[in-house]
């Protein structure tokens, strides 16, 4: 046994793929045996109340559990490895809704001691020697199907900016028929950002009927973008079926009727 005091685990268990997850608690609780072990983990509960998020909250995220799901895991592994477990979390919910629970939670295992036999172990610290016998890199984007993932959340969500933004300089111009709709962003960081590719490189998003184009070289052309993919022709292979895209393949394609008639 190797008498840690405190292990922390903070967002990092809804990274581990499955295999990794059922060898966490035996490495954590069983052979590093922390006198306190704290695990924090998105509760999916909130999730609806988060505006940019359509399934996990990261592209990395294996999972998000439930409340009711962490509390299993927790009270099973606390059970098997001899801890009391509290559970508490970060990011209270709005007023009446109360049981959706904190937006992230979290499990303090504190280990349990016998009576007799095994001793608290001393607060004088003791030498150790160290190996690294593994190392892993998150988020896991060396891996093509996690990188495939974020970009194609990245790309969705920097589009629907766009799309928005458009979207709101239109509605302006729509009591004016003798003003001419632009896209002119508001002067955010973002917006300031694509106002200048629009004004420099020509790659201004466009609307046709009951569809939204947003040209994949305005989405290239965002650092995170950019960086995810590095070459655009990157881009175009990890997307390539995954979003909705023009017949030839140059622009996002959003289709806004459901949203004309709701307005």
């Amino acid at each position: 046994m190797l008498g840690f005091d405190l292990v922390t685990c903070i967002e990092l268990i809804e990274h581990l793929e499955e295999s990794e997850l059922k060898k966490f608690p035996e490495v954590v609780f069983g052979f590093m045996a922390p006198s306190i072990v704290v695990i924090s983990t998105p509760n999916s509960e909130f999730n609806p109340l988060l505006s940019r998020v359509m399934l996990y909250r990261h592209p990395d995220h294996k999972f998000e559990w439930s409340q009711a799901q962490f509390q299993s895991w927790a009270l099973e592994t606390a059970r098997c490895y001899n801890y009391s477990v509290e559970f508490t979390g970060v990011g209270h919910p709005p007023t009446g809704m109360e049981k959706v629970g904190f937006c992230t939670q979290i499990g303090v295992f504190v280990r349990k001691y016998p009576q007799t036999g095994e001793s608290v172990p001393s607060e004088k610290p003791t030498e150790a020697v160290y190996k690294t016998v593994f190392k892993a890199v998150y988020p896991s984007l060396k891996d093509e199907k996690y990188l495939q993932n974020a970009v194609i959340s990245e790309v969705i969500f920097t589009a629907q900016i766009i799309k928005y933004r458009l979207m709101s300089k239109r509605k302006e111009y729509s009591d004016d028929p003798e003003r001419k709709p632009q896209f002119q962003p508001s002067m955010d960081c973002f917006s300031d950002h694509l106002g200048k590719l629009v004004v420099e490189k020509n790659m201004e998003p466009f609307v046709s009927g009951n569809e939204v184009y947003i040209p994949l070289t305005t989405i290239f052309s965002f650092p995170k973008v950019n960086r995810l993919c590095g070459t655009f022709e990157k881009l175009c292979k990890l997307i390539a079926g995954k979003v909705t895209l023009s017949s030839d393949g140059s622009a996002v394609m959003f289709n806004i009727e459901n949203e004309n008639e709701e307005n």
